[in-house]
């Protein structure tokens, strides 16, 4: 494979704290490369560099002649005042860029709720976010840097950008780096990843999921070697300690050997963990809707909605942007007042709630974080044990020396975290959380679902994060034509179920615009459809056979994933063609299991 970008002994570093130290890697033709690592370890920084965004202290980054390199940054670079059509093509004329069947389905995904004549300066921070987006996947690039590219995109969304990214180049050609914390589009889009920490760059083959076995495994080696480590540091302290009171002096190279082993301490990373907390009583009633509707401005985003919440559950609100998902969750806690019924809150419920524009910390920004840390209790008990706010903050990746710090002068990451603590140090009894995982880096992700693992209250959670999602909640519902519709399935019907409605839509419109003697002739001939024709004996006894026959596949196939997640256990983390054949093994057998399953449905449903 021919290289496209190298870098080569790379240094960076920020006032006070390198970002990458000499640092030599390269992007081949073909790479499909996510970029992972803490806030603040200088993931999107990397990308500036290879983006030539950015020039590094020392060594080089080098493109091949020739490439066009498209970059999404954090941060768009779009002129107010020009039009979404002159920002997104540019003066590319409406025949050229419609014509290509490309250009068309990224403008009608990304773009079909925005005034294609409307001035950028007007569009919603999302709206623009997906001008941006827009303009780059339209671009004809060798290589595209995307930051963030999920954010503002809403889970259908961004199922149709990985789509697209999987598909825009032949295999083996092309070349995308992302940063995203978007762990499900990771799986789904790269096939390598490099995880920035410490001022380094750790390459990994596979995807996400790769990553954090051979991550684990990784971190299980270099505890067994410092375990080692730590038995042969003790054993000489302790002879540096108690050796022999005689002697005025001790051997040198025993010295030497003992302070090699002190010198070689790795630096101690934050802990990272919450364990959970105490909640208030919950009694047996929490939140009743009952044929609630609601919206604003005369029109209802929501409509004969009935749903009862009980003590304990664990729910997810699935839905498109607008649909009226945040507005759900005000009625639902009682800030805003339902246009017809009522809402009923239990009388012990308790909210904790974490919005997306945390709004918890709206009036907070002139508060140092030890300021707002004084406004709650001294201590909390954890697991028996007594804990001081400081403690739990600093378990969620604040340093001691971060407490001085302005509200305002956090990092996105940073003021979501401490509104978490915040909400939970008010001792809720139900969480209610809107977008949680926004800004969070993947290992701050994890930390959160571990919390929300032992949550013992009831969970509502939004969130467009759908490795989050199926994570933390046992039944998900979706707002699909204005009214709540669960979905067994999880995302995957949601998925279904709104690419049924888009195809719905058209046939429903070519019928109104056809007018009424056409939807006649239609409903004539639904009427005039023949029955379905009932089976012969010979035919019913070959479907059985059929059914049969998949079914004792199936059995014998169910266990198989588990055993080969075993095997692939076994497998040197550092053998990654091993590593990546296993995976596939379990790929293929999962997708046998899917379409056995589905042609077994498909029998008993004709069966009867």
């Amino acid at each position: 494979m021919a290289i496209l970008i190298g870098c080569e002994r790379v240094s960076h570093e920020w006032p006070g704290k390198p970002v990458l130290d000499d640092q030599t890697i390269g992007i081949d033709e073909g790479d499909r490369i996510g970029i992972v690592g803490t806030n603040g370890d200088g993931k999107s920084t990397l990308l500036e560099l290879v983006a030539h965004r950015l020039e590094p202290d020392s060594g080089s980054v080098t493109w091949r002649n020739g490439i066009h390199v498209g970059v999404l940054a954090q941060e768009d670079d779009l002129d107010d005042d020009e039009t979404v059509a002159h920002a997104v093509v540019g003066d590319a004329p409406a025949y050229e860029w419609a014509s290509n069947a490309r250009s068309r389905a990224i403008v009608e995904e990304l773009l079909a709720d925005v005034d294609w004549e409307a001035r950028v300066g007007e569009l919603s921070g999302g709206q623009r976010r997906r001008c941006d987006l827009a303009r780059v996947l339209i671009g004809d690039w060798d290589v595209l840097l995307m930051d963030e590219p999920t954010n503002h995109l809403d889970m259908h969304a961004i199922s149709w950008l990985a789509d697209h990214l999987k598909a825009r180049w032949p295999h083996g050609t092309g070349a995308l780096l992302v940063v995203t914390h978007d762990r499900w589009f990771l799986d789904e889009v790269c096939e390598r990843m490099w995880e920035v920490h410490d001022a380094r760059i750790d390459p990994f083959e596979g995807g996400y999921s790769a990553y954090v076995q051979q991550r684990v495994e990784r971190e299980r080696q270099a505890a067994v070697i410092e375990e080692r480590r730590q038995n042969t540091l003790r054993k000489e302290l302790n002879w540096l300690a108690h050796g022999a009171k005689a002697r005025t002096s001790k051997p040198k190279f025993r010295v030497d050997a003992a302070m090699e082993l002190l010198a070689g301490d790795p630096p101690l990373r934050n802990s990272i963990e919450l364990k959970r907390m105490a909640v208030s009583r919950l009694g047996k009633q929490v939140i009743e809707l009952k044929n609630v509707s609601c919206g604003y401005d005369g029109r209802d985003v929501l409509s004969g909605v009935d749903w009862i919440i009980g003590p304990g559950d664990r729910v997810g609100i699935l839905g498109e942007n607008g649909v009226g998902k945040s507005t759900l969750l005000k009625v639902m806690v009682g800030k805003k007042l339902p246009s017809r019924v009522f809402v009923k809150i239990g009388k012990s419920v308790k909210f904790g709630i974490l919005s997306q524009h945390l709004d918890l910390l709206s009036d907070k920004d002139d508060w140092r974080v030890s300021e707002l840390l004084a406004t709650f209790k001294r201590y909390y008990v954890i697991d028996g044990k007594e804990h001081t706010p400081e403690q739990m903050l600093e378990r969620l990746g604040f340093a001691r020396k971060e407490f001085a710090t302005y509200v305002r002068d956090l990092s996105g990451g940073q003021r979501r975290r401490l509104s978490i603590l915040c909400v939970l140090m008010q001792e809720p009894n139900v969480l209610v959380l809107d977008e949680p995982g926004n800004d969070l880096d993947t290992d701050m992700l994890a930390v959160l679902e571990d919390l929300l693992d032992t949550w013992p209250g009831t969970l509502i959670l939004v969130s467009h994060d759908r490795y989050l999602m199926e994570r933390v909640t046992d039944d998900q519902y979706a707002i699909l034509g204005r009214g709540i519709r669960h979905v067994p399935g999880g995302v995957d019907e949601y998925l279904r179920l709104l690419s049924q409605e888009a195809h719905a839509a058209p046939a429903t419109e070519k019928s109104v615009a056809a007018g009424p003697k056409a939807a006649s002739g239609e409903r004539d001939s639904a009427d005039a459809a023949p029955e379905t024709p009932v089976l012969t004996n010979a035919e019913r006894r070959e479907l059985k056979r059929r059914e049969g026959a998949v079914a004792r596949r199936l059995e014998r196939l169910q266990g198989q994933p588990d055993e080969l997640r075993a095997q692939m256990a076994q497998i040197d983390a550092s053998d990654y063609a091993a590593l990546m054949e296993a995976q596939e093994k379990i790929r293929a057998v999962e997708e046998e299991i899917d379409a056995l399953e589905t042609e077994w449905l498909e029998l008993s449903e004709r069966l009867g």
